[in-house]
């Protein structure tokens, strides 16, 4: 289920394997490898636990790599001013969304409030991944912006 800011959990598998290309051979183990982009209704120590506790019920074993942590920073005046300098230079005023995958951005959020702008995605994280040149000129615009608010402050 979802949240007022974050769309419901969702479990991927990734990888399935037992490690045996032969077709008429019953392999002795298999493994698989999952990916969970959760909600702040989750943590990753709670999901790794309920992961293995599957697991073992079922005979197996479960070992979890946490990479982040759902975070939000909520609407306030530093939204505010980042939504104006994305609306100043496009002309279009920004969605607060969390939707989108997980990024770096987990690993700043202890230290600072964090809002993730960037690029128009219709390629991102494809093969032949591209960027018009005018995007990252207005996206350095708004970078600028930005900047220049937030020392005004």
């Amino acid at each position: 289920e979802g949240t007022d800011w974050f769309q419901p959990s969702n479990l991927e598998i990734t990888d399935l394997t037992v490690g045996n290309s032969a077709h008429n051979v019953i392999p002795p183990k298999a493994s698989a490898r999952i990916s969970i982009r959760f909600n702040d209704l989750h943590t990753g120590e709670s999901l790794a636990q309920r992961i293995a506790e599957i697991a073992e019920r079922h005979g197996g074993t479960a070992h979890a790599v946490i990479s982040g942590e759902a975070f939000l920073t909520k609407p306030g005046s530093f939204s505010e001013m980042v939504a104006s300098a994305v609306e100043a230079e496009t002309g279009v005023a920004p969605e607060l969304s969390t939707s989108g995958g997980t990024s770096d951005a987990r690993f700043l959020k202890a230290l600072c409030p964090v809002i993730e702008v960037g690029l128009p995605n219709a390629t991102m994280h494809k093969r032949d991944e591209a960027a018009a040149l005018d995007d990252l000129e207005t996206l350095a615009r708004i970078y600028r912006r930005i900047a220049e608010a937030g020392l005004a402050v």
